[in-house]
């Protein structure tokens, strides 16, 4: 990939480890029109309510990237106590614990970490992390049939 006038060294990087390395399950790649926003799909990982689900999400870099973190929210629907019906997502590597170090891949492993393990405790939906805490088995059927209906390969 040429460098593209005005994109910074550490977006290139960064975007070119992505596309020669992909994380296990993820595919990102840069918009044509805009090097800063990013069309993600993530594979829900194996022995989660999310296997076998495709996910699309969106990953936007601010002016301020390194120094903030990236803007990241699922497009495909997920029953899930840290992602809100927006597809907004509570994850501390995208708010208070993040750190220049981190990578745009560091971001996507993490949430598809979140994926494999979700934390009610700490919800971003209240309804969906009650049903998690009051009757796990039955929240993550509700979450297997949200990803069969909505994140299902056909």
């Amino acid at each position: 990939m040429a460098q593209q006038a005005g994109i910074p060294k550490r977006i290139e990087k960064e975007t070119l480890k992505l596309s020669q390395e992909p994380p296990p399950g993820i595919n990102a790649q840069p918009d044509s029109g805009n090097y800063r926003y990013f069309k993600v799909l993530m594979e829900g990982p194996e022995g989660t309510p999310y296997q076998d689900g495709l996910y699309h999400l969106e990953l936007f870099l601010p002016e301020g990237y390194p120094m903030e973190p990236p803007k990241v929210r699922f497009l495909t629907k997920i029953y899930h106590p840290n992602i809100d019906k927006l597809g907004r997502i509570c994850l501390d590597v995208l708010k208070d614990k993040w750190s220049p170090a981190l990578q745009i891949r560091t971001v996507l492993l993490s949430i598809q970490a979140l994926l494999s393990s979700p934390e009610p405790d700490d919800p971003l939906d209240t309804s969906v992390a009650d049903h998690f805490k009051q009757n796990k088995r039955d929240a993550e059927n509700v979450a297997r049939e949200w990803n069969r209906t909505y994140a299902c390969k056909s």
